[in-house]
């Protein structure tokens, strides 16, 4: 079901004010808890965890962390799996190996109830071998053969990772093999002997935002003191990227400088030297064989033609490079149509599109004539559905392709076709609540400036429209991330088939389920995330504010029944309705967040962010960015939501001090119902094993359900 909704001009709009002054060097009294492993600071964490979990824990909690656990933990999840050569390859976690099992099959094992897996490494064995709780983080293997891989594990979950040489033969790592320290590395091979490598290689070789600054070469048997510097960026640049293409027939080597999230310059090694790429540096680019892509994220003017952000554009790179500029338009967006992602087969290019947040596939096909166009048939309304590749250089299959099909009510499944043919199930997971009872709709709320903002609700078919309704609306709204829906059988045993009490009808109710598609993610390309950045970095927290509006203004709940719910860049998005619009919300849950927008950029990988959200350390640009900072914006006097702040010790891309310092200050000015949890490891998704994210998801679904419910 879709509606159009808009909101009328209700309280909110005489609420949705400016935010109070903010000193421009305000004292912080809390930066003490910016020492992250200090004894005062861990010792002040534990507290903080002991009376959080005095307020969750009890038997009915840990009931609903196991049936979540349940879900984790199903054997009968589908093994994504990931084609090498004659091999499927797939990670696994469950309750037996909660590190987890790298592993692969045949096809024809594949398509059984029960493949055939052949064990590669098995992480908890190796863990308990090693006394480290290694956490895998991927594995790249060395094309044609597949005999080698360079296998990343992280010691803690964050994103330091070491890599170590492995031989898939003898399932062994490699005596005296690669083997990187634990850093933030990319590495890429380059054959049987040598590698690229971008690592922490000391002093001035890593960039402010804590990321390689630069790559070098190093061959088999090299210190990486001996490593041979190659490529290398400015150190106020996010990070340099140095990999080897080995496509067979267009073996290169290509140079990414990524200055920040949205700007890049890529360069090719010709005649012994870096050739860039002619392009703006908010021109994305993709090479594939014989074809250059170009996504602009501005429009883009060549000779008198003029592309529209978020288009798609091709070109033959060898005529590109001599200096031609014949580009055909593969995709050009709408006020409702956006491109997503896109994945090239042996002959063809799947384009996934989102329409109104609803999945569309496109197929292009390349001839002497241009460009062909069909779409695929196989996508439902108010679904995911995502087409890839699934080995462009398998000779006879390389025209096979991948569909995975979710929605917030359909439990994936996973099909496998070939262009012009039908694609066949290959397989499903199954359903972990009672569907049937539910409904999804999508609804438009009026934003403060006029913007039509989409957002779905899953709900009960028998829902009452009178406000009386616990709910949780979910949001991102940055870096250009589309939420689309998704199934997730934890959200709906911890959420949609939860019920309140009987009341004195002898009625009990059941949770709503909302996520807002709110400007600053990708749901329409390009312009919408632009819409929403730095100094327009509010029309974000408008929209959110638009959809909780929406919701109250249509009886679906009111300000005691509605809770929110963010992490990382959605945990920010989520303080400042903390801070902003407290008075439409009864709960905030607020994971590992960005909360301290002052010091961010000097805080674990903050710097990176500066495209997103500006520089506090430009006065002009604090002026706006204050306005944003929860920590800054907290004043008393002020009927604040409850709220729930979690974050990991060992989250190096956010880092917990953030989180650490506003439940401190909360805490600090009297205000009631703050909780703050902190997992000692997990990285920044907060958790290493399915056990850990168990406990935080449930963690904050039951403190939610709680405070909208009236158990607090």
């Amino acid at each position: 079901m879709v509606s159009h909704h808009s909101t009328g001009n209700s309280a909110g709009s005489t609420l949705r004010t400016a935010p109070p002054a903010v000193e421009h060097n305000p004292a912080d009294e809390f930066q003490w808890l910016e020492d992250i492993y200090g004894e005062d600071q861990l010792s002040w964490v534990k507290e903080q965890n002991a009376r959080t979990d005095d307020m969750l824990l009890s038997a009915e909690y840990e009931a609903l962390e196991r049936s979540v656990l349940e879900v984790l933990d199903s054997t009968d999840r589908i093994p994504m799996v990931t084609k090498r050569g004659d091999f499927y390859y797939n990670f696994w976690r469950d309750e037996e190996h909660p590190r987890g099992l790298w592993r692969r099959t045949s096809w024809d094992s594949y398509q059984s109830d029960a493949p055939d897996w052949d064990v590669l490494l098995d992480v908890d064995q190796l863990s308990r071998d090693e006394d480290v709780e290694w956490v895998f983080a991927g594995a790249s293997l060395l094309r044609p053969e597949f005999t080698r891989a360079l296998i990343s594990l992280s010691p803690d979950g964050g994103d330091a990772k070491a890599v170590r040489e492995f031989d898939v033969d003898s399932r062994s790592f490699v005596d005296g093999g690669f083997n990187l320290p634990s850093a933030k590395n990319n590495v890429s091979w380059v054959d049987q002997d040598t590698i690229y490598v971008g690592t922490d290689f000391g002093p001035g070789s890593m960039t402010t935002s804590s990321y390689p600054r630069t790559n070098r070469r190093l061959r088999r048997g090299q210190s990486l003191d001996e490593a041979e510097l190659v490529f290398e960026v400015d150190e106020d640049h996010m990070m340099a990227i140095l990999v080897r293409d080995l496509t067979p027939g267009f073996k290169r080597d290509i140079a990414i400088d990524i200055i920040d999230f949205y700007n890049r310059r890529s360069y090719l090694m010709a005649d012994g030297g870096w050739q860039q790429i002619d392009v703006p540096d908010d021109v994305n680019v993709d090479l594939h064989r014989n074809w250059i892509l170009f996504r602009p994220q501005t429009e883009w003017t060549v000779g008198d033609m003029t592309y529209l952000p978020g288009s798609l554009l091709a070109a033959n790179l060898e005529d590109f490079h001599a200096g031609e500029r014949n580009l055909t338009t593969l995709f050009s967006p709408d006020e409702s149509t956006a491109l997503q992602s896109w994945s090239w087969t042996k002959d063809h290019l799947l384009l996934n599109l989102l329409r109104d947040v609803s999945s569309t596939i496109r197929v292009l096909t390349p001839g002497a004539d241009g460009w062909n166009e069909t779409e695929l048939d196989d996508a439902p309304a108010l679904h995911s559905v995502d087409a890839f590749a699934v080995d462009d250089e398998d000779e006879v299959n390389g025209n096979d392709y991948w569909l995975v099909v979710t929605g917030y009510l359909t439990p994936t499944t996973l099909h496998r076709g070939t262009i012009g043919a039908a694609a066949t199930e290959v397989k499903a997971s199954p359903s972990y609540f009672n569907s049937d009872d539910y409904t999804v709709e999508q609804h438009f709320a009026t934003s403060k400036d006029g913007t039509e903002v989409p957002y779905f609700q899953v709900s009960s078919k028998d829902l009452k429209l009178d406000g009386g309704n616990p709910t949780l609306l979910s949001g991102y709204g940055g870096f250009q991330i589309a939420r689309t829906p998704a199934y997730s059988g934890a959200t709906g045993r911890t959420w949609l088939e939860r019920c309140t009490a009987p009341d004195q009808d002898g009625d009990s109710r059941g949770g709503v389920y909302v996520v807002a598609n709110i400007r600053g993610g990708g749901e329409y390309g390009p312009s919408w995330h632009r819409a929403a950045l730095q100094e327009n970095r509010h029309r974000a927290y408008e929209d959110f504010a638009a959809v909780a509006e929406d919701l109250i203004e249509r009886d679906v709940t009111s300000r005691a029944h509605l809770g929110c719910e963010g992490r990382s860049n959605g945990g920010l998005l989520v303080g400042n309705m903390l801070t902003h619009y407290p008075y439409l919300f009864g709960a905030v849950s607020c994971g590992v967040p960005l909360l301290d927008m002052r010091r961010y950029t000097k805080l674990s990988a903050g710097y990176s962010w500066i495209a997103e959200y500006g520089d506090p350390d430009d006065e002009e640009q604090w002026e706006f960015i204050r306005t944003f900072s929860p920590y800054h914006n907290l004043r008393d006097g002020v009927d604040y939501p409850s709220t729930f702040i979690f974050t990991a010790t060992s989250d190096d891309r956010v880092g917990p001090v953030q989180a650490r310092k506003m439940a401190a200050r909360m805490e600090s000015m009297g205000v009631p119902q703050v909780w703050f949890y902190e997992s000692l490891e997990g990285g920044h998704a907060g958790a290493t094993d399915n056990r850990q994210a168990a406990r935080l998801h449930s963690a904050s679904h039951e403190f939610l359900w709680k405070a909208t419910t009236g158990g607090l």
